[in-house]
């Protein structure tokens, strides 16, 4: 009967039962052993309501099953594990299928959007003008002291931070160009102008090209900044150009030639605004940021007859450098690197999605605070309207939908070294993808990585 009640109440029935004979009296008290399939309970847990009948009689039976939800509903990640526990304990060896990182994602760009809290979105710009104001106070007072100790030993501590501290002002131009600075196109556009163009960057052309890289992130042939070659672009490259594209540091040194005649394969320049990289109606834009960008350039040559060029060297050509070298490294590892290969995608693979979950995030130790968490980059790719000071708290939130797509970062010391160890080993393996294939990774070429085979 019980076996009845229970197949109709949508649980599976119970093996017959075949009790060892007994001697006395059958006690009403003994709990069965027999347990029910991923519960704790027993036969004897199960609780009916009493009818005013004796023991051991019909009318002791409690007819009315309570069935409770569990107290904590398990993730997928737990569920997978309780299966795997079960099955080594049956002595059943089961291997789980590996992750494949190309694999269409089971998620959506508007599932991750809701996991974000709606704070998150809000710009606040005042906030966003203090981080500027910080920046500017912290560069004018390293170049006002390097000036006025002007020793050696000091000199290249300034190089180093003040180099860090321009590489800062360029993530808050950039966040102009996103939009995420404010709701103000006006003041970002100012903003962004003084920034900018104070480091040498043009600031409407840069926009415009970066906005076409976030657009086509991972994407072979459409994608903008630090795209990989195709195998015959690559194979026709001669030698100074493949000793300038992989071996360091001339690599960390490619923004400037990046600014003139973009990547190889592609042609136009952030300055010219004919450029295949605009359209008509950006025209004037380009010609108001080339103008920004020369009336700055003009300034320092004013500077270095009034100081001298050593001088100016010392204080703004060395620091101009580093930070190059900051731009060139951080843009280049937050698409390469990874241990793992990762997937570039063309034709009907390709979707917004996809290539934005091909990003990565690095941990830059003491030096995320200082560039504004500009290494959490695959929330910020995804949704590059979020401002900085959000970034971390959005990433936190959309990591459990994102799941395994989401790389968490190495832990940083508290100057990122490390990731010169993963420049270097990019550098060495990653040199091309096949010219045909949907979904592609990076392929060596043994001749220039020193190995034998691929």
């Amino acid at each position: 009967m019980a076996t009845w009640v229970l197949s109709e109440c949508g649980f599976k029935p119970l093996p017959p039962l075949f009790p060892r004979p007994r001697t006395g009296a059958i006690s009403c008290h003994k709990a069965s052993k027999v347990r029910f399939l991923n519960t704790n309970k027993g036969v004897a847990d199960l609780r009916f309501q009493p009818r005013g009948f004796t023991c051991c009689s019909f009318r002791d039976k409690k007819w009315e099953l309570r069935v409770s939800a569990p107290l904590k509903v398990g993730t997928a990640e737990g569920e997978e594990e309780e299966g795997e526990r079960i099955n080594r304990a049956n002595g059943v060896a089961q291997e789980l299928p590996e992750f494949d990182p190309g694999a269409p994602p089971p998620f959506t760009l508007a599932d991750i959007r809701a996991a974000i809290p709606k704070h998150c979105w809000v710009k606040n710009p005042w906030k966003s003008m203090s981080y500027v104001v910080r920046d500017v106070i912290v560069v004018f007072g390293l170049a006002a002291v390097a000036a006025y100790v002007n020793s050696w030993l000091v000199w290249p501590l300034y190089w180093a931070a003040q180099g860090t501290m321009f590489w800062a002002l360029f993530v808050l131009g950039h966040d102009c160009g996103h939009g995420s600075f404010s709701n103000n196109p006006k003041l970002n556009s100012v903003v962004g102008h003084l920034l900018h163009s104070s480091i040498l960057v043009p600031y409407h052309g840069w926009r415009i090209s970066h906005r076409t890289h976030h657009q086509n992130h991972g994407h072979v042939e459409n994608d903008e900044s630090w795209h990989p070659l195709t195998e015959k672009i690559f194979r026709a490259l001669d030698k100074t150009t493949l000793l300038l594209r992989f071996t360091p540091p001339f690599p960390m040194l490619a923004y400037p030639i990046y600014l003139w005649s973009r990547s190889p394969g592609k042609t136009g320049s952030h300055f010219d605004p004919n450029s295949d990289l605009f359209v008509p109606n950006e025209r004037k834009d380009i010609i108001t940021s080339t103008t920004c960008w020369a009336a700055m350039a003009a300034l320092l040559v004013c500077l270095g007859f009034v100081m001298g060029p050593v001088q100016l060297l010392k204080l703004y050509g060395i620091p101009y450098l580093i930070f190059v070298m900051w731009l060139d490294l951080v843009t280049y590892l937050h698409h390469h690197g990874h241990e793992d290969k990762l997937p570039w995608y063309r034709g009907q693979e390709w979707s917004y999605l996809r290539g934005g979950l091909t990003t990565l995030d690095r941990d830059y130790g003491w030096i995320n605070n200082i560039h504004h968490d500009i290494g959490t980059h695959v929330i910020h790719h995804l949704f590059p309207q979020i401002p900085h000071y959000h970034l971390i708290e959005a990433t936190e939130a959309a990591k459990p939908v994102l799941g395994k797509y989401y790389r968490e970062p190495k832990k940083s010391s508290p100057l990122p070294f490390y990731l010169i160890g993963d420049l270097l080993r990019s550098l060495r393996k990653d040199h091309f993808v096949s010219d045909n294939g949907d979904i592609v990774y990076y392929q060596t070429d043994p001749k220039l990585s020193g190995s034998s085979s691929k």
